[in-house]
């Protein structure tokens, strides 16, 4: 079985079991090899537009290139943000994924999940949306569970499912370049 090695802009266990679970459906006839790396977003702990979340992932996942790119041959690059903003419906979190190789981009965006207006105060008043859900919630560090989209949804949707989506989504370029 040959091997496909993904460097993971994040030591958080959701974002690499995402990555895992994504690429072993996508890959069925290789083995896969994650390694999760801390990462600078460069950006606010809690990105509150959609423009700093992708920065933010795309910081990460350059960053992991970069630490990378002379040592064995990596795969892709692979790192999320998670973020918030407001839309024409309201307030919204979701995550971007960037996916580099040596040679190719790719960046997508999760679903969003609607945020109650008290939730969405807390963050402008400088909080991290995992803390106010711990809060909330009375939960102990639910970003590295199911996050608030699992807590909203009654884990019917969970933070690795929504990154399990969106790198799904971002790997399409990679699956079929000659589309891209």
């Amino acid at each position: 079985m040959s091997l496909l090695k993904v460097i993971v802009g994040s030591t958080n266990p959701v974002k690499i079991n995402a990555v895992q679970s994504a690429l072993t459906r996508l890959y069925p006839e290789f083995e896969i090899e994650c390694q999760g790396i801390k990462a600078p977003s460069n950006v606010a702990d809690q990105p509150m537009t959609s423009k700093t979340t992708r920065d933010g992932a795309l910081n990460r996942a350059q960053y992991c290139k970069e630490q990378f790119q002379t040592k064995d041959k990596i795969d892709y690059f692979v790192a999320f943000e998670g973020g918030v903003d407001v839309f024409e419906d309201g307030p919204a979190t979701f995550a971007y994924v960037a996916i580099l190789t040596a040679n190719q981009q790719s960046v997508s965006c999760s679903a969003r999940l609607p945020l109650p207006k008290a939730i969405y105060n807390d963050l402008v008043k400088g909080e991290e949306l995992g803390d106010v859900m711990d809060k909330r919630f009375h939960t102990q560090n639910i970003k590295q569970q199911g996050g608030a989209i699992g807590l909203l949804t009654n884990n019917c949707a969970t933070r690795t499912s929504i990154y399990t989506e969106a790198l799904t989504l971002a790997m399409a370029p990679f699956l079929y370049p000659e589309h891209y």
